[in-house]
């Protein structure tokens, strides 16, 4: 609150200012002067008359109508003159850096008071305090702001990440993170695992804005693998510092207009000039994230030898449009057009004809962090919910007294629980399997796992929107979480493979496992 000095007032005192020439009202302990304030109350001034509020408690009706966030904004701080002698505040900021959660399901069982669980070492624990503490400092304020004018997440805040090694760290492990100090020393680079990783990737799901989320360097998480393992030492000597450090962008660019899931009818075609030494790269490119800001795209292209990957500088010839979809412009979406882009030859990732072995060694980790944010997001809906049935009254009774709103939280909280317990349990594989290991046994195992999260997440974010009512399809307000993540959660379902086909690719793969000599 205000920093002014904030007289002491009994309930008494402030009883007597209950007209529209002088109105107080108490919200948690706080005593505000409303008296001019109250005809430009976008309720209207007729609310500060209802249910005995005048020169009373307002604190259940303020609740059942406004987020915590109101009381901290400047207009209406000024209009706090004192509190109430002898009572503290109850209610806290949902939003104090570093804070975890009270509420029940608010959190991963392993940050919860009294509960055990063998995956995560000391360090993981350290790293979760910081990046939280980070991501709610730094992160969340900006990622509700670009989510509001589109634009991209601040340089200062990509800065600030670089300095952590944040960038760095959300590739997983690898060699790419030796020599660095990873959050000021908390955990070693030949320590860094995939639960260090998980732990980054759901602390940056909470920023609440997914738009954002994919447009904090979601393209470098995807588009620099294939850098890292495929380039040539040249290349990723010239490339992957400047794109760690957060100065210059990366994207995936495999998608088109007739080839989304169906990798092998890309269209755009890569040709070898006469003298062997460049690519003509020709093709069009579709829903590319990070594709507007870009300065490297690692494009998937038809070649005589079949399907290539190969690393696209921006230059004359690429051109990128931004595309309008549910969610924020910060996720910088594109429609990207090379047209007859001339790239050297090193620039290739792999073997030419080999751009599949590339992709697939991508693909499950991209769909792997894809399920660590979504099991976290569905989370955060979950402590929604259970936030606003316990504020709000219907009936005369608050809202989890209904059987069918105990019904929608359980089905919330079992899903929630059961797909970071499997998502655990394929983290901990990862991490005792080595790449090769996990490309033979997992790809299964993860495409399974995001089907059911991002199909579970849809019901979540449909369930949550009834709990809310109206609230769950505004903005603003109690339930602009709810409105955006029901109107976002569809991007899971289908960034990195469309559900249907990874749950198909699942059975298949189960298929080929099948002992010959088992019968019935």
């Amino acid at each position: 609150m205000a920093s002014k000095e904030l007289k002491k007032f009994t309930r008494e005192e402030v009883e007597k200012h209950n007209t529209e020439d002088s109105l107080w009202i108490i919200i948690d302990g706080r005593v505000f002067d409303v008296t001019r304030f109250q005809k430009l109350h976008p309720g209207g001034p007729t609310v500060f008359f209802d249910e005995g509020i005048p020169g009373g408690d307002a604190t259940e009706a303020f609740f059942g109508l406004h987020r915590y966030d109101v009381l901290e904004k400047p207009q209406y701080q000024r209009l706090q003159i004192g509190v109430i002698e002898g009572e503290e505040p109850v209610v806290q900021s949902s939003h104090i850096p570093g804070k975890v959660s009270k509420v029940p399901y608010g959190e991963p069982s392993w940050l919860s008071d009294g509960y055990h669980n063998p995956y995560y070492k000391e360090s993981h624990r350290k790293l979760q305090k910081a990046v939280r503490q980070f991501v709610d400092e730094y992160i969340y304020p900006d990622a509700q702001e670009r989510e509001l004018d589109g634009k991209r997440p601040s340089q200062s805040v990509l800065d600030k990440m670089a300095e952590h090694e944040l960038h760095a760290m959300r590739l997983g492990p690898g060699k790419h993170l030796q020599g660095r100090t990873l959050f000021g020393g908390i955990v070693k680079p030949e320590e860094f695992d995939y639960f260090h990783e998980l732990v980054i990737t759901q602390e940056l799901a909470r920023c609440g804005a997914r738009g954002y989320g994919d447009g904090l360097l979601g393209g470098c998480v995807i588009g620099l693998p294939p850098v890292l393992n495929f380039g040539s030492p040249e290349l990723k000597a010239r490339i992957v510092p400047e794109v760690l450090s957060g100065k210059k962008f990366i994207c995936l660019a495999v998608s088109e207009a007739f080839a989304g899931s169906d990798v092998f009818g890309l269209q755009t075609t890569a040709t070898k000039t006469e003298d062997g030494k460049h690519w003509i790269v020709t093709g069009t490119k579709k829903w590319i994230t990070n594709g507007v800001f870009a300065d490297y795209f690692t494009v998937g292209c038809r070649t005589d030898d079949g399907f290539t990957v190969i690393l696209v500088e921006r230059q004359e010839g690429v051109t990128t449009k931004p595309i309008k979809t549910s969610y924020s412009p910060t996720a910088g979406t594109a429609y990207i057009v090379f047209d007859k882009v001339k790239v050297p030859v090193e620039n290739t990732l792999g073997q030419e004809g080999g751009g599949i072995f590339v992709m697939l060694s991508n693909f499950n980790h991209e769909r792997w962090v894809m399920c660590c944010a979504s099991a976290r997001s569905q989370r955060a809906i979950v402590e929604e919910c259970m936030k606003w049935v316990n504020q709000r009254k219907a009936f005369g009774k608050p809202l989890h007294s209904l059987a069918v709103i105990r019904n929608k939280l359980a089905g919330m909280i079992q899903r929630s629980e059961s797909v970071q317990n499997w998502l655990e349990n394929i983290t901990y594989q990862m991490c005792n399997m080595s790449y090769k290991e996990q490309a033979q046994k997992l790809a299964g195992p993860i495409a399974f796992l995001k089907s059911y999260s991002t199909h579970s997440a849809q019901i979540t974010a449909q369930d949550a929107v009834q709990i809310f009512g109206g609230r769950g399809i505004t903005q603003s307000g109690m339930g602009r979480f709810i409105e955006h993540y029901q109107r976002t959660v569809a991007f899971d379902a289908l960034l990195g493979g469309a559900e249907d086909v990874l749950s198909d690719l699942g059975v298949r793969q189960a298929m080929r496992s099948m002992p010959k000599d088992t019968k019935l």
